[in-house]
């Protein structure tokens, strides 16, 4: 008789592990998270986590098929959007 499949948790990366698994650098991250304009993240006993299904969801945000696609712009943390607003 054959075990059922066992089924791990989803797995949660810090910070330099989420960024390694988007190819961006810990701090572009970092910056995200401070804008509002990256991958939903958890905190957890003073630590920030992603999970893995969160980071591939953000990163399907950018899929583009052309170069005139219509619809969001890069994934870019929103420096620029944050200080417009902050002099309205």
């Amino acid at each position: 008789m054959s075990r059922p499949p066992v089924t791990l948790p989803p797995r949660f990366l810090r910070t330099p592990e989420a960024a390694r698994f988007l190819g961006l650098s810990g701090r572009t991250l970092e910056k995200h998270r401070y804008f509002g304009s990256g991958p939903a993240y958890r905190r957890i006993g003073g630590r920030v986590v992603y999970s893995v299904d969160d980071l591939r969801a953000w990163a399907d945000l950018g899929t583009k098929y052309s170069t005139s696609d219509p619809g969001q712009n890069d994934l870019m943390p929103q420096r620029d959007a944050a200080i417009t607003q902050s002099r309205r």
